[in-house]
């Protein structure tokens, strides 16, 4: 048995066979995602003040060298293994790791490996919208 329910941009699925007794195996599935050259990402949840984020990213593949003036970000590894530029700091982040980017602070997420990087983002700050932006540089020449 399928069950589908749909709420808050996202669709929850629960899946479960009708002849075991065993908990529903629950996913939670984005229901579309936003691509960029660097990869991909979801808006899991949003409300007041805050926004979360699954940021998949191609190997060998970064994002612009950027920063928000009016929220900050905070990076957790599920997958793969991330090169982050904070400010003046680079640091590799594996699986279960995670790191803060204040705002108004220069950041870079990057892939070096072979795999795809898949982290979860939280935004926090009083505007969250994908304009508060300022890049000093770019891989793919987005202004």
């Amino acid at each position: 048995m399928r069950v589908t329910l749909r709420g808050h941009d996202l669709m929850l699925q629960a899946v479960r066979d009708v002849n075991e007794a065993a908990v529903p195996a629950l996913e939670l599935v984005p229901s579309q995602a936003e691509t960029r050259p660097w990869g991909s990402f979801w808006v899991l949840d949003e409300g007041p003040m805050y926004k979360i984020k699954r940021i998949e990213v191609k190997p060998g593949h970064r994002l612009s060298l950027q920063m928000h003036y009016h929220r900050s970000e905070h990076w957790i590894v599920v997958r793969g293994t991330a090169k982050v530029t904070r400010g003046e700091e680079v640091m590799l982040l594996s699986s279960n790791e995670s790191t803060y980017i204040p705002p108004c602070t220069k950041h870079r997420l990057e892939n070096p490996g072979t795999l795809p990087l898949v982290l979860i983002e939280v935004q926090n700050g009083e505007y969250l919208g994908e304009d508060d932006i300022v890049r000093f540089e770019d891989d793919y020449a987005r202004q």
